[in-house]
Parts: C-alpha cells; structure tokens; sequence
C-alpha cells in the first residue's frame, strides 16, 4: 500500500509575541505540536532592533524579521517563498489593522482574541475577511479541549433535553492589585483602554467564558444585564463582571468573571442544565466531565475513557489518564485551520471548520463586551447584541 505523503510544512509568519510575550509563546508551540507549521518570518515587536533580537531567538533569519506589520505583509506577499498563514499575537487594538494587510493580500490569518478593541472595527474586519479568498480563525483556544467537544455533541444529540440554564464563570486573582504600575507587561496592556478596548477583566477572560457558554450549548444569545466593577483604585477598566443572560428560544444563563478573587488561578468552570440532565466542565482539571442525567447518580465522563465520544477522541493524542489541556487546546485549533489551509490549496472548499471559532464568532464576543459596559454604565439595563 503507497503511503499518503503529508502536506508540507505551511510557511507561517508572526506578528507581535517577541522577548517576554506569553501569548506568542503558546502560539508557536501550538503550531509546532502537530508539525503543520514553520515559522519563517515576523515583526516581533515595534522596533527593528527588537524584531531583530527575537528573529534571533526564534531562527528567523535577518531580512524577514520586520520592523512593522505593513513592511511584513507587502515584502511576504510578493516573495515566492513568501508566508502562507500569519499569526496575530498583539495587543487587542491592532488585531483589525493587523489583520487586514494580510487578508487583502490572501493571507490566512489566525489570530489571537479579542478580534478587535471596538464594535466598529470588529464589523469592518467581517467584511474584510467576507470579502478575502484567505481563512480567518479567531484562537478561542478552550474550544479545542476534548471534553468541552464532548459535551457540545452530547447537548447537539440531545442528550440533556431542553436546555434551560447555562451558568459560566472564570475568576482569577492576579490582578488584586495595581500590578499595571510596576511595569509589569501583560498587566499593563490589558488595563489600559487605548490598548485593551472596553472592556478590562470582562474582555481579557469574561469573552472566554462567553463563547465557551455558547460554543457548548449552541443557544444564541439575545440580550444581557451586567454589573461592572473596579475594585482596584486606579484602575481604568472592570477587574469583576456579573452578567445575567437571556439566551433566544427562552434558556437563561448567568456569568461571572474576575481578576480580583484571592485563590483563583484560571478557575474557568461551565455548567449547563436541561430539561433531562446536566454537564459540569472545569477549565483546571480538564480531562473530567461531569453527566448528570436527571434522576441518576453523576457519572463521570474521561477523556479517552469509556463513554467518550467522536468528537473527544477525534482531538485526543494520548491515552486516558494522561493530562491533556491548554496547549493541546490550542494545537487542536491550528491543526484544524492546517487541516482547512491545504485543503484550499487541492481546490477543496468544502472542507468543514464549523468546529473552527470564526470572524463571526469574534464579532460576537466585541459585542458582547460593547453590550455588558453599556448596560453597567445605564444602571444594568438589558441590552442585546448589536451585530
């Protein structure tokens, strides 16, 4: 039997995620976990010598680490050799401008979330994408967890009935307290308006927990009433949210997220309860799901183990009992975009990325951050989506 050959390695590119970014870090480990990527360009950081200094880090040669992402898409797209897909990794308020250069020029994008830091570029990065020939994939990167698959095909086959309620949380505590003002990198982006967006805590994890409610439970959300606090004096944006949520078809919901919650790490947690049974997910302990069908004891769900579905084992690479969870999440999700990128590149524009989060999906999220300040800013009045 002739061995199939495997697609060569996508020709990735990368901009933001030099010396000291978290994000980019995880994002090139993803890419690499599965071996669809290599990363061959950049504009790392903002200036030349930066960009430099990490192209040096990473085995980026010299003259493709770029001094700015408008010199990197023009050069890439004329070379031969030049990049197929890029890699968004910066601060919230240049996703769109970011992603634009490349999506004009028929570049796939992958991007990191939030898709952008207002609603107004948020709808015109949709219309760009609609209007590119490139992919576009938003790295909601806890879609990619096994037993999260699993309990979205397990709600699709109606496994829990009529869903009724679906309550998600994600606390954290490191930002207890003023950590923007020592300089501290990450903290000082995401607290800062011109740079995060809108919204603060609600923005940085409360949009997770707001596509992952959905992502499983597959309602539509129809409108919101939030509660925005900051806690911290000084600080410019929400560092804790409460949100209640009505869901179109009738299920409510309920969110909660916060960096100020002494003992939280990234406590991000989903239950959803119908009219037969209930699901409960944890974010930390992530190979576990919880089935209670109504009437019968809890029954717990493994990854890999007897009772997983398709859709888990179809994105599980080790046997049950080993720890699977962030990074695989987000080397399922590349793997997934790889998967779609080559098979454009046969002439197949059937392949399926439903499972993949989209522009749209971004779209939603912005406008679920839009919606939750503005409801909190009026008193939490209940506000729906303006997409």
């Amino acid at each position: 039997m002739a061995l199939t050959q495997k697609p060569a390695r996508i020709r990735l590119g990368m901009v933001g995620g030099g010396r000291d970014a978290f994000i980019g870090a995880v994002h090139r480990i993803a890419s690499r976990m599965d071996d669809h990527y290599e990363l061959v360009a950049g504009a790392f950081s903002s200036t030349a010598e930066k960009s430099n200094a990490s192209a040096s880090d990473l085995g980026v040669t010299h003259d493709r680490a770029y001094s700015s992402f408008t010199a990197m898409a023009e050069a890439e797209a004329l070379r031969a050799d030049g990049i197929e897909a890029v890699s968004i990794v910066t601060p919230n308020h240049l996703h769109g401008a970011v992603a634009t250069e490349f999506l004009k020029r028929g570049i796939h994008v992958i991007c990191d979330k939030p898709l952008t830091s207002t609603l107004d570029d948020a709808k015109k990065l949709v219309k760009q994408a609609q209007q590119s020939s490139a992919l576009f994939v938003l790295t909601h990167n806890y879609t990619g967890y096994p037993m999260v698959r699993q309990a979205r095909q397990m709600i699709s086959d109606g496994q829990l009935g009529e869903i009724r309620l679906v309550q998600a949380e994600y606390p954290q505590d490191w930002l207890s307290t003023n950590l923007e003002d020592t300089g501290q990198k990450q903290a000082g982006w995401r607290t800062d308006p011109a740079r995060s967006g809108l919204g603060g805590c609600i923005g940085d994890i409360g949009t997770h927990a707001f596509n992952l409610s959905t992502f499983v439970s597959g309602l539509e959300l129809d409108s919101l009433c939030a509660d925005l606090d900051t806690f911290v004096p000084g600080r410019q944006l929400d560092d804790n949210a409460h949100i209640m949520l009505r869901y179109k078809g009738g299920a409510k919901g309920m969110i909660w997220s916060s960096q100020i919650a002494p003992g939280n790490e990234n406590g991000l947690r989903l239950r959803v309860y119908g009219s037969t049974g209930g699901l409960e997910w944890k974010q930390e302990d992530p190979n576990y799901l919880w089935f209670t069908p109504l009437g019968e004891p809890k029954r717990l769900l493994t990854r890999s183990g007897s009772g997983a579905l398709d859709a888990a084992n179809d994105v599980s690479r080790i046997p049950a009992g080993h720890p699977e969870g962030y990074l695989e999440g987000f080397a399922n999700l590349y793997t997934a975009a790889a998967h779609a990128i080559n098979a454009r590149k046969n002439g197949n524009e059937k392949e399926d990325t439903s499972l993949l989060p989209s522009v749209q999906d971004g779209l939603a999220g912005v406008a679920f951050v839009t919606a939750a300040v503005k409801s909190s800013e009026n008193g939490s009045t209940w506000e729906q989506l303006d997409i």
